[in-house]
């Protein structure tokens, strides 16, 4: 289905950009309320707070490249998101979706979370921390074509807010241009995307890095992927065993160099010329 221009509302409580924010399409009734923890005590003083919901967790994972995020639902969301504050360290940022005519039975509810873990798990972007998949229930197809409607207005308004959760990653297209990398005795191919540098299975990266990269955010980046197996040794370098997608161009060319580098000129095509060349000063 062909996607359709939308306008989405997002209101700032207290006027601040980086406190709690409020997504909706007027036109729907779903409504996202992202929660920075620091301020959830002003969350639960708030009417939405006192309902059912189904929640997201947001934060960083240590052990992995990717953030995590912990998903689930409730009838009661003040008391749920207080425990998880008292026993859940990792969060730092919580996103509530709830009907704003407080229409959510629990069973909707129940379906949406098993919508939104398996939507979070395909995309893969994200550590999942629950458990399981949900609870699987009986329902009715009427039911389950409402909580899927829902669900779709759930994941616009989710990225809207800046949380890709449910968006499956750009992948390579075959035929698309490629572009190389070659310093340092690397041989690394890499498609340049709407979300970045997507680096192709098979690359192989310097095995070690500079010393001078090793201060640097990008060294642990490469450490977690070798962790990940997404980096593995082979022959004295390193081999991508998986197409993995790169914020920007820089960031790609400096995992696999092992160094810090401008990948706007370290990625070149066939022709030699430059991603720069071919992508930026075109559209300048």
């Amino acid at each position: 289905m062909q996607a359709r221009a939308k306008t989405i509302q997002i209101f700032l409580p207290s006027g601040d950009p980086q406190g709690i924010r409020q997504a909706e399409i007027t036109t729907r009734i779903v409504r996202l309320i992202e929660v920075p923890r620091a301020l959830l005590k002003d969350f639960l003083a708030m009417p939405e707070s006192a309902g059912g919901a189904v929640y997201f967790l947001f934060g960083d994972a240590e052990e992995s490249a990717k953030p995590k995020v912990y998903i689930g639902q409730t009838t009661d969301l003040k008391k749920r998101l207080v425990k998880h504050h008292k026993e859940r360290d990792f969060w730092q940022r919580a996103v509530v979706m709830l009907s704003r005519a407080e229409s959510l039975t629990t069973t909707h509810s129940l379906y949406l979370e098993r919508l939104c873990i398996k939507g979070a798990k395909e995309a893969d972007r994200f550590v999942v921390e629950n458990d399981t998949n949900g609870n699987k229930l009986n329902t009715t197809k009427p039911m389950e074509a409402e909580c899927e409607e829902l669900f779709e207005t759930g994941e616009t308004l989710m990225s809207t807010l800046g949380f890709q959760l449910f968006e499956r990653p750009a992948k390579p297209v075959d035929g698309a241009h490629v572009y190389f990398c070659t310093a340092s005795g690397t041989e690394a191919r890499a498609q340049y995307t709407a979300e970045g540098m997507a680096v192709l299975k098979g690359s192989k990266a310097r095995g070690q890095v500079t010393d001078s990269f090793k201060d640097k955010g990008f060294h642990v980046l490469r450490k977690q992927l070798e962790a990940e197996g997404i980096l593995k040794p082979a022959g004295g370098q390193l081999v991508f065993t998986q197409d993995y997608l790169f914020k920007s161009p820089s960031a790609a060319a400096a995992i696999v160099v092992g160094n810090n580098m401008n990948g706007w000129l370290s990625w070149k095509n066939q022709e030699g010329k430059t991603l720069d060349a071919v992508v930026r000063q075109v559209a300048a």
